[in-house]
């Protein structure tokens, strides 16, 4: 067997040269996780929905918690919450499914001529079907209370590019790390139940003290949330430098991610 081309270009061009396929096991993805069931596909309208009422109600009636200098509207504090929650379920879906890749579709490990790596891509664009959901909830709730949007708001297929290019990159090597230690995806299911909490979702990062902020600015997360917030909620363009030294080090993490990948996957099938 030939080894698997490492290049940035393969990285990138692998997708492009099966998407007749990725589409249809993207389709099948979104599809099967709602076969038997009686409402269907309305389940991804209302998992977003159902989450985004307990959050808030624990946090915002329970706990009394405002975003800071925002006022004290509930319904504010719910938009501002479910923006921070669609960056978040985007990455936690595909990080916990990673591990599982490979060793949920041993029959294509064993087919020498099927792209193994474009499976991360079938896993994100589930995700990202749900995020569009989710999204579609939030513009229809934000049009409703508040009216005119924000033109920041064509921003957000921008924000989330290096969010993207990072989520691919650990995919890649979450699903070869997977397959070798069945551990990590136990490992991978409690760092994203931490992650929920450690990145500023459900408080403003302002009311912690300046240590803690510093430790917080490391979570790759944070300045994406803070990114779509600012330019859906409140009408604010990123950091243009940051983003792009931002988005350059995704990239790079995806690079090394997807060469981790080839370089192992001539090794599946022994261990499978």
């Amino acid at each position: 067997m030939a080894p698997a081309s490492i290049s940035p270009v393969e990285m990138l061009a692998a997708p492009w040269r099966h998407r007749g396929l990725l589409f249809q096991l993207i389709a099948r993805e979104i599809a099967g996780r709602y076969r038997g069931s009686v409402l269907g596909l309305v389940w991804s309208f209302f998992h977003p929905l159902l989450m985004l009422a307990v959050y808030t109600f624990i946090f915002s009636v329970v706990f009394q918690a405002r975003w800071g200098g925002q006022g004290d509207s509930k319904v504010e504090f719910a938009l501002v919450l479910f923006a921070g929650l669609m960056v978040y379920s985007l990455f936690a879906e595909c990080l916990t499914r990673a591990p599982g890749l490979i060793i949920g579709n041993v029959n294509y490990v064993k087919r020498v001529v099927f792209p193994l790596e474009i499976l991360p891509w079938v896993a994100l664009g589930s995700a990202l079907f749900h995020m569009i959901v989710s999204f579609i909830v939030w513009y229809a709730a934000f049009t409703t209370f508040f009216g005119t949007l924000h033109p920041t708001l064509l921003l957000f297929p921008i924000i989330l590019a290096p969010l993207i290019l990072l989520t691919l990159g650990l995919s890649w090597a979450l699903a070869s790390l997977g397959v070798y230690l069945r551990d990590v995806s136990q490992i991978v299911g409690v760092l994203t139940t931490a992650l929920m909490f450690l990145t500023p979702i459900f408080y403003p990062i302002e009311l912690l003290p300046e240590k803690f902020q510093f430790w917080l600015m490391l979570n790759p997360l944070t300045h994406i949330v803070g990114w779509t917030r600012d330019a859906l909620m409140w009408g604010k363009a990123p950091d243009w430098a940051l983003f792009g030294w931002f988005t350059l080090a995704a990239l790079i993490v995806a690079w090394l991610g997807f060469a981790w990948f080839q370089k192992t996957r001539r090794g599946f099938a022994d261990v499978l």
